[in-house]
């Protein structure tokens, strides 16, 4: 019974032991692992190896995805995955990281993955005697009246040690004398400080000044010290040393609370009268921190608030008063500021991994992001709740140490909604409360979930019979609601026959764009309409089955002939098709124009083999032209073939026309030299004609500047004539005249005639005209 007794006893706690392993396994309640380092160590050092304490082996560690976080936004030290160890990532310095703090400790959790595990890590880092004693000053002046009583103490300015431990500073010495002595005390935090004390009376009269050295030894191995002067002047007559009415005070103020805020107020009596009972309070042993934060008004004692004060970065704060009447006496006390919390830090949310792009076919419980929260506030300012917004297919699942788990609560369809801006928002307890929001983006990788579609389910196309051979008939056009690889469509006609020819031999379809051309030319009487499948699939090389989608077409022959009363730029002549027998890189072809009549007016389009025109056909133009076009493959060696294409110029088609005869070898060049042969005859006739003109215009302007000169005569002379001797007569003319009769005088000899003047002007003009005849017997001459 008592055997059984102790077995029904030790089961109980046997189970307790099980449940308690159970959790420090999973990473919960387990005693942090606590690893040294000493500072100034080399970055790549190795500070431990967590393998043995994680109980896990290199290969586990490196499948869980293993990684180190610090609690602090530097990140000294890191995890290396494949062997376990922590290294240094640079040189640290505990007096940079810690300043003042002792011990320094650095704070850090290892995550393990699958199953989510947290471990947590204490790196003190050592301190390392790297730094002497200094003061603030090389001299300090000391003003002491000769009635000074004896054991008064003086306190002196401490000196800095940034080292901790044994390596700060021990102890003080100074210079042998007789009067003063040295002190040496410790402050609450450990710190040493030295007050000297007087340990004879003074006369002034005797010795007006002392030189004395004080010494700051630290502990460290090997020891290291800083030396300052302190200069002690004797005043005279002022035998009273003021006092305060407390030695210590204690004030409680908030944080950011607002600058000009009245902190505390000192004061100090003096039983002297007159200067030597005026009283001027300064800090004493300020530090530069305390200089700007606080202001002390010299006259009232009054100390106010003049920078910001935060919690978070310093929660007390130690004021020395140095109150020095007008003799010279001096005496001190201490002002302790304890800084209150207030909620001024919001949470932070630090997101530590994301997965993407997110495959749309993600299953449910999918781990999308991993993130924690972090609150600098203590107590209820800093504890956090998190949420993300509703109707979303993703949920928060809380784990340790105030991480979250986003993960997938739905299917997932990018083609409905190709990317989430998942909103976070951390609120802490606080009064007021504290909100941190910051969006997560994610992208849903496609995945090929969606056959091609057509855009119509039946395609009815015309064509006219006599058409040029590459003559685009129609496109068809299919939708994938994929992106990226998986919508790029691939076009193919189905196998079929056309009057028990394959439909390939008939038409032909661009794989990328979808066009129909028309290989051959057809004819209205043998053929009428014809239907053809079209086949619309992915054209990803690395699947065997892709989703695909068919059409069917119709093309109808119209009776009718083509008419081409022009081509303007970009008119499709024709199109060369190339095939080439290899697949994948080396089947892929670029056409070249090599050779042409007229190198301006013809392009091949590199890609495709599409001839067109380059500008506008114009009369001037040569209606022949060859053509040379080359097709190139992509492979290793490259191989190319080359065909030649003849065109005629013409206003529209008929069979005399389509009966080119082959050319003989150069007649591209013949054709080319005909042209500029055509342009010289052009523009050597144009000359010509420009120097003819200019000479008729000479001509003309001399002949006219002959007619001015013969026209300013009022009189003509005839000496042609049979008379003996010349007669002159006068005719006068009208505009209005119809006729007009000459009289002439009656010769005293006979008269010939010989010749008469016949002259008509025309209206208005009048001329004087002057004349010889030879006349019959008659002496009346009448003119029409």
């Amino acid at each position: 019974l008592k055997e059984a007794g102790k077995m029904e006893v030790s089961r109980p706690s046997r189970q307790v032991v099980l449940f308690f392993i159970s959790l420090c396994s999973s990473g919960m309640w387990c005693e942090p692992f606590r690893y040294s380092v000493p500072e100034e160590k080399k970055a790549g050092s190795i500070v431990a190896n967590v393998l043995k304490d994680l109980k896990v082996d290199v290969k586990e560690l490196s499948a869980r995805r293993a990684q180190l976080i610090s609690k602090s936004s530097r990140q000294d030290f890191q995890l290396d995955p494949h062997s376990g160890n922590i290294i240094l990532r640079h040189k640290i310095d505990r007096e940079a990281l810690c300043g003042l703090s002792d011990p320094c400790t650095l704070f850090s959790e290892i995550l393990l993955e699958n199953p989510l595990q947290f471990f947590k890590i204490e790196l003190l880092v050592e301190d390392v005697n790297d730094n002497a004693p200094t003061f603030s000053k090389n001299q300090f002046l000391f003003e002491i009246p000769e009635q000074t009583p004896i054991n008064a103490r003086f306190p002196l300015e401490a000196a800095h040690d940034l080292d901790k431990g044994e390596n700060a500073i021990q102890n003080y010495i100074l210079s042998p004398n007789e009067y003063f002595k040295l002190d040496v005390q410790s402050k609450n935090d450990g710190r040493k400080y030295a007050e000297l004390l007087l340990a004879k009376p003074l006369d002034r009269e005797l010795i007006p000044q002392f030189i004395l050295t004080l010494e700051a030894v630290d502990g460290g191995i090997p020891r290291r010290t800083g030396t300052a002067q302190i200069i002690i002047d004797i005043l005279d007559t002022n035998d009273n040393v003021p006092q305060f009415e407390q030695t210590v005070y204690k004030v409680q103020l908030m944080e950011n609370s607002h600058p000009g805020s009245l902190v505390a107020k000192v004061e100090a009596t003096d039983k002297d009268i007159g200067a030597n009972a005026h009283i001027i309070y300064t800090f004493s042993q300020a530090t530069a921190e305390v200089l700007r934060s606080f202001r002390l008004n010299n006259h009232t004692g009054e100390i106010t608030l003049v920078g910001k004060i935060d919690y978070e970065e310093n929660h007390n704060y130690e004021l020395s008063i140095k109150a020095t009447d007008g003799g010279g006496l001096s005496t001190y006390c201490k002002v302790l500021v304890d800084i209150e919390d207030e909620n001024d830090n919001a949470p932070e949310i630090i997101v530590s991994s994301i997965t993407n792009p997110l495959p749309e076919n993600s299953p449910p419980e999918t781990l999308v992001a991993l993130f924690g929260i972090r609150d600098q506030d203590s107590g209820d300012n800093g504890r956090t709740t998190c949420n993300t917004e509703k109707n979303l297919p993703f949920i928060l699942k809380l784990t340790e140490n105030n991480y979250y788990q986003l993960v997938t609560q739905q299917p997932l369809d990018r083609e409905e909604t190709p990317q989430y801006n998942i909103t976070i928002t951390a609120t802490d307890q606080g009064s007021p409360r504290l909100t941190s929001v910051t969006v997560i983006s994610i992208l849903l990788s496609d995945v090929n979930d969606n056959p091609p579609i057509f855009e119509r389910g039946f395609y009815d196309l015309h064509l006219r019979e006599n058409n040029i051979p590459g003559l685009l008939i129609g496109s068809v056009y299919a939708v994938d609601m994929d992106t990226e690889e998986n919508a790029k469509v691939t076009y193919s006609l189905l196998f079929g026959k056309i009057r028990e020819e394959p439909a390939s031999s008939y038409i032909s379809i661009n794989s990328e764009t979808g066009n129909l051309y028309a290989i051959r030319s057809m004819d209205y009487e043998d053929i009428q309409d014809f239907q053809v499948m079209v086949r619309a699939f992915l054209s990803r090389m690395k699947m065997t089955m892709s989703p695909s989608s068919s059409v069917p077409f119709r093309t109808a022959l119209l009776h009718q002939m083509i008419w081409f009363p022009g081509a303007e730029t970009g008119y499709l002549v024709t199109k060369v098709v190339a095939v080439d027998r290899d697949s994948g890189q080396n089947s892929w072809l670029s056409y070249q124009l090599l050779k042409a009549t007229d190198p301006s007016l013809f392009a091949v389009g590199t890609q495709n083999g599409e001839v067109k025109t380059m500008r506008p056909v114009n009369i001037r133009d040569s209606f022949k032209h060859t053509l040379i076009v080359a097709v190139r493959d992509n492979g290793h060696p490259p191989q190319s073939a080359s065909a030649t294409l003849r065109i005629l110029l013409v206003d529209g088609f008929s069979d005399p026309y389509m009966k080119m005869m082959d050319n003989p070898k150069g007649e591209i060049l013949q054709e080319g030299d005909h042209t500029l042969t055509l342009y010289l005859i052009i523009c050597l006739v144009a000359i010509s004609s420009i120097f003819l003109l200019s000479v008729m215009v000479f001509i003309a302007t001399k002949i006219q500047k002959r007619r001015k000169f013969v026209g300013s005569s009022n009189c003509a002379d005839s000496q042609n004539g049979s008379l003996s001797r010349t007669y002159r007569y006068d005719v006068c003319l009208t505009g209005g005249s119809l006729s007009n009769d000459f009289r002439f005088l009656r010769p005293l000899f006979p008269l010939v005639y010989d010749m008469i003047y016949l002259v008509k002007l025309a209206p208005p003009f009048f001329q004087n005209v002057s004349f010889s005849l030879s006349l019959p017997s008659s002496t009346h001459l009448s003119l029409p």
